[in-house]
């Protein structure tokens, strides 16, 4: 990325240049533009664009007076912090820790403004650099010929380019600010004009952002409205069919896998009414064995859906239950449904034969109230199935589940169930890391005690918005522009909520407005990233694209989550990147990513591979190779770009627009 330098300004007259769309980035030289406390707390809390806080120690600037200002920078909200190496030992400390309190990344800088040294001597002020807490090692020097821009340039075969930035001044280092960016410097300073550069051989900003970029501009598409949490909807839809009396979902939208719910709601008895985005749903009442009398459902291509029911069927139907499916359903195996079905009396007879049963299957009922110890280790989905239709039964059970994955799902299911009036004890346990930091990812066991003889309640229930269809958008504005996403909770159950940590962990720039809750996200310096995401798993096909484009190697674990979704998601995200020219490779459980920066990719030319390829009917593949296009040397033609109305319809049109289409 391009960070301009910004001195001798007045706060009036920085916010208008950060309103300027060549300025991507900036440096506030604190040292040299007239901001009181007020003034550096409102520009750096406010700009969504990445900062930098610089603060020189000088005659007219004393290290007191320079502290006091950095560190108001800091706890407003500075992306970045630049200290030299030659500040106090003590104000480095605090400054040092202040920076590690409040999310900034550090930058330890050393200037010669009078030449360059040798290749060791630059390599132990990196190394010293480091040593003072740098995240980021910044070298300028002086060069006065070819062998000195050489040898700092040859910093980046010594060290990780995303912590490095490094490039000399002077005419003869002009050339050297472009290259840092070509072998992976997070990002390199320009002027806002030649007038007001700061140092020897700095180039305008708009002469950068032209030799950088070319005639690729950075994307925006507005304010985006995303659609409904089909994890909310479809609970919610079920539970409202078992409900006696009327129910009430407002903001609804519909996709393929809502609908399926909406059938399958329709199927066991209840009535529904569309009002715009509201639903209206008359429920059966349910008890159990008894209400359902048909001997067939059929559940879409919602694995969700057809877990879920399964359990709830074999509670109220009088007899055996045909369920069928379309589409990959039907080639997705229900791991581990027919043990824990069979822990609560439940026969699962598929019609092709297998160690896991497949969509068609018939379910023997009926579900019996039995305490049970069951294994998670292969999902979330028919767990919530069972606790949204054990409390129907007659006798209190307890459950122990061992090895829980996709956790949040689960407790969405609790939440949404108490908004019906259907409540569940709920403990959790784990060892000594899971004792210290309540990370659901170090839950080794949850045990529940649910109440039975329990009826749903009718309920008025609003539907929050997706953050699986966020997060596309999200790491798209992350890597090539901006976006505005407003609908969405930030105190959300939702997994995929967890897009944000993963974007805030790689180095992009997020905000929220207080009072609309809108989300804004825009480009900054990118970075590798280590993420467990197996209560996250809808989240790999955009997160290895994420991964992609940041600088460095991404450690992504969970891809064992990942064999029985839509596709064999790990080995087709594999394919896709070695198809776009991204090297990875899966470890055990964990996929390697070997990422550049989008700066590095257009500047070397290496951007991502266009060319013919298959989503393997995902729809969450077909929103990873739309957001991986935008950073392609070509057309991605895909072989089925309407799977993606499984969970969001209205995908490529809010693409299109944020494509500029």
């Amino acid at each position: 990325m391009i960070c301009t330098t910004i001195q001798h300004k007045t706060a009036e007259e920085i916010f208008a240049i950060l309103e300027r769309p060549e300025v991507e980035m900036a440096e506030i030289r604190l040292d040299l533009c007239p901001l009181d406390n007020e003034e550096i707390e409102e520009l750096f809390s406010t700009s969504d664009k990445p900062l930098v806080a610089t603060c020189r120690i000088s005659g007219t600037i004393p290290a007191t007076e320079a502290e006091a200002r950095l560190t108001q920078a800091i706890r407003a909200g500075a992306a970045f912090a630049d200290l030299e190496i030659e500040a106090p030992p003590m104000m480095s400390k605090r400054i040092r820790r202040m920076a590690g309190e409040y999310g900034t990344s550090l930058i330890r800088s050393f200037h010669d403004f009078e030449g360059t040294d040798s290749t060791a001597a630059l390599k132990a002020l990196v190394e010293k650099c480091r040593h003072l807490g740098a995240e980021i090692v910044k070298i300028v020097t002086t060069a006065h010929s070819d062998e000195d821009c050489a040898r700092v340039l040859s910093l980046y075969d010594a060290f990780a380019p995303e912590t490095l930035i490094a490039f000399c001044m002077g005419e003869k280092g002009r050339e050297t600010r472009i290259d840092c960016l070509r072998r992976g410097a997070p990002y390199s300073y320009a002027a806002l004009s030649v007038e007001e550069a700061a140092a020897p051989g700095q180039w305008p900003v708009e002469e950068m952002t032209a030799r950088v970029y070319g005639g690729r501009h950075p994307l925006d598409c507005g304010l985006l409205t995303m659609p409904a949490s089909k994890s909310f909807a479809q609970r919610a839809i079920i539970a409202a069919a078992l409900a006696d009396g009327t129910s009430t979902l407002r903001g609804y939208s519909p996709c393929g896998d809502n609908e399926s719910a909406i059938a399958a709601a329709q199927a066991i008895g209840a009535k529904v009414i569309r009002n715009g985005s509201e639903l209206e749903i008359t429920g059966i009442g349910a008890r159990a064995n008894g209400e359902f009398t048909s001997s067939t459902l059929h559940c879409g291509e919602s694995g969700f859906l057809t877990r879920m029911m399964i359990p709830v069927i074999a509670a109220i139907a009088k007899g055996p239950v045909h369920f069928t499916g379309e589409k990959t359903l039907v080639k997705r195996p229900l791991k581990g449904a027919r043990e824990m079905m069979e822990a609560f009396g439940v026969t699962l007879v598929p019609e092709r034969a297998g160690d896991n049963p497949t969509i068609p299957l018939t379910v023997h009922g009926p579900l019996t109230p039995k305490d049970a110890e069951i294994s998670g280790k292969d999902g979330s989905q028919l767990v919530s199935g069972l606790l949204t239709a054990l409390p129907l039964l007659s006798e209190d059970i307890e459950i122990s589940l061992s090895s829980p994955k996709s956790i949040p799902y689960i407790f969405i299911t609790l939440d949404v169930l108490k908004k019906f009036g259907v409540k569940t004890e709920c403990e959790m346990e784990g060892g000594d890391e899971f004792a210290q930091t309540q990370d659901w990812t170090y839950c080794d066991k949850m045990t529940f005690r649910i109440r039975g003889g329990q009826h749903y309640r009718a309920a008025t229930m609003d539907i929050e918005g997706d953050w699986s269809s966020a997060a596309a958008f999200l790491v798209a504005g992350a890597i090539f522009g901006e976006a505005s996403l407003e609908g969405l909770d930030t105190r959300s159950l939702q997994a995929d909520l967890s897009i944000m940590d993963i974007l805030s962990q790689a180095g992009a720039s997020l905000s929220q407005e207080e009072e609309t809750g809108i989300i804004h996200v825009c480009r900054a310096p990118l970075q590798a990233f280590d993420i467990d995401a197996g209560n996250c798993p809808d989240l790999f096909p955009v997160m290895s694209v994420l991964a992609a484009f940041c600088q460095g190697t991404s450690h992504l674990s969970g891809v064992g989550r990942l064999a029985t979704k839509e596709s064999d998601r790990g080995a087709a995200i594999c394919a896709m990147l070695t198809q776009m020219g991204v090297p990875v490779r899966i470890k055990g459980d964990t996929m390697i990513v070997q990422g550049q920066s989008l700066t590095r990719r257009i500047l070397s030319g290496n951007m991502l591979r266009g060319g013919q390829y298959t989503t393997n009917h995902d729809h969450r593949m077909a929103m990873a190779l739309a957001i991986a296009q935008l950073g392609a040397d070509g057309p991605v033609e895909m072989d089925d770009s309407a799977c993606v109305g499984k969970s969001f319809p209205d995908f490529f049109n809010l693409f299109n627009r944020f494509n500029g289409q």
